[in-house]
This record gives structure tokens, C-alpha cells and sequence, in this order.
């Protein structure tokens, strides 16, 4: 079993900057996935465990950056020019597909308990 713990969410107001991380060991692939009041939820970005695929949902490129570093088992959502819409509650993912773990929640075995990041007009 692995346990995944978010961190960083809050309320920020538009244009601001939140960074969120996940603290979770093993060789996983990791994804963030997000989910807005009566939404469902949706991808947000992910990457493999060495980093060299990434992928990024079109409504967050250019805005948000996702990272990581294995020493500290810790995978990093960067997230720059906030918008309302990005107002959701933020789940930190992880796949034993680690070379590639795509943007599909059903390729991801384990799940955080989620943080909540809200954006004000």
C-alpha cells in the first residue's frame, strides 16, 4: 500500500501562485487530478518516475509546472496565474506504470486524500 500526503493548497486570489507536493516512496509514475464543485474530475498533469514524459491538460499549460524530486520522494504541482476556475479540490496520484503512467485516472492505483485550493475573483 502506499500513502500519498498533499500539501499546499489554500485560498489565493486571481493571478496568484499556490505550490502543492505529494510525499509518497516507491517507483510510481505520479499525476495530479482535480475536481470543482459539481465537476467531475479531470486530469491535471503528470510524470514519469525518471521525468522525461510529462503531460499537462490543455486548460493548465503554460500555467501550471509539474516536477519532482526522488530523493525526497516528493512530486511538486506549480501552479502560476490562478484563475476561479482552477478552484477544485487537488488530488496527488500514483501509477506502478512508472516509465509512463499516462493522463487516465484508471491508470492510477493509489490516491491522496486530496487538498483544496480556492481562487477568487
Amino acid at each position: 500500500q502506499v500513502h500519498l500526503v498533499e500539501s499546499g493548497g489554500g485560498l489565493v486570489q486571481a493571478g496568484g501562485s499556490l505550490r502543492l507536493s505529494c510525499v509518497a516512496s516507491g517507483r510510481y509514475g505520479r499525476g495530479w487530478f482535480r475536481q470543482g464543485p459539481g465537476k467531475e474530475r479531470e486530469f491535471v498533469a503528470a510524470i514519469s518516475w525518471s521525468g522525461a514524459k510529462i503531460y499537462y491538460a490543455d486548460s493548465v499549460k503554460g500555467r501550471f509546472t509539474i516536477s519532482r524530486d526522488n530523493a525526497k520522494n516528493t512530486v511538486y504541482l506549480q501552479m502560476n496565474s490562478l484563475k476561479p476556475d482552477d478552484t477544485a479540490v487537488y488530488y496527488c496520484a500514483a501509477s506502478s506504470r512508472y516509465i509512463d503512467p499516462g493522463t487516465q485516472g484508471v491508470r492510477y492505483e493509489y490516491w491522496g486524500q486530496g487538498t483544496q485550493v480556492a481562487v477568487s475573483s
